[in-house]
């Protein structure tokens, strides 16, 4: 199937940091694409990869799970890794839990990771029932464009794949139970009021990971896909100064170990 129109992948080299950013359940590179192109021009390489089944039409989905859509940001990754010196790893939704499994499967590798809304639960009672519901019904209602900015779209599928769904369901546990190897310096930033994953998802990171270099910030304006919101600006802003200050920190202690 042809991919939608702004569904394709961004890539751009840059300097020797790199940056990978993943898109969430449904959704496409449309939704990361403007924080890519933001920190594409601090000189930073970016990946914003188009993980399997999305970007062309719901069905395509079907065929795809957890295990395919977390293979394709490990690719991208393992690309940064060969061609930079330091990678850092941001997602929204379920890109922050793609995120958070990178994280903790690659350990020292990377160098920092921001949270944009994560999901790592089910919450409510009809995702609880998807086990049920997926040999009764292909698809339900999409949960694209979830954004309280006025006129802001979403490129993602009008419809919620539900054998999809239900991967989705089996690799929030595998993450949640290795959360505490997750290391790494984190910003998080969540959205006040979101319709799509509840706050308690952001508690239950905040409250495992392991790491001591913990960010955590609070969207005000922005619904669910705040990086096309009001406080897209300032994800933008507050992740490439926390890329900045741990890239410092980073060359700092290469020098002091070089001599």
């Amino acid at each position: 199937m042809p991919l939608m129109p702004g569904a394709e992948a961004y890539r751009h080299e840059g300097g020797e940091t790199g940056v990978l950013i993943c898109h969430g359940f449904t959704g496409s590179p449309q939704s990361m694409r403007p924080w890519g192109e933001y920190l594409a021009e601090w000189g930073l390489t970016v990946s914003v990869p188009l993980l399997p089944g999305h970007g062309t039409r719901w069905q395509d989905m079907q065929a795809t799970g957890w295990p395919d859509w977390y293979a394709e940001v490990d690719r991208a990754l393992r690309s940064l890794l060969d061609s930079c010196s330091r990678v850092f790893v941001c997602g929204l939704s379920m890109g922050a839990t793609l995120t958070l499994r990178l994280a903790e499967k690659h350990g020292a590798a990377i160098s920092g990771l921001v949270l944009v809304n994560p999901s790592v639960k089910a919450d409510g009672l009809q995702i609880k029932a998807v086990p049920l519901l997926r040999h009764i019904l292909p698809s339900a209602p999409g949960i694209a464009s979830d954004i309280a900015r006025e006129g802001g779209v979403e490129l993602g599928y009008s419809r919620v794949p539900m054998r999809a769904l239900h991967s989705l369901t089996k690799f929030w546990p595998v993450v949640r139970a290795s959360l505490p190897q997750v290391t790494q310096p984190v910003l998080l930033l969540h959205s006040r009021e979101d319709h799509v994953v509840h706050p308690s998802n952001t508690a239950m990171v905040l409250g495992r990971i392991s790491s001591t270099d913990v960010t955590e910030l609070v969207l005000e304006r922005s619904y669910h896909v705040a990086t096309l919101d009001h406080d897209a600006e300032r994800i933008f802003a507050e992740s490439h100064a926390f890329i900045e200050r741990l890239s410092a920190t980073t060359a700092t202690e290469e020098v002091t170990a070089g001599g």
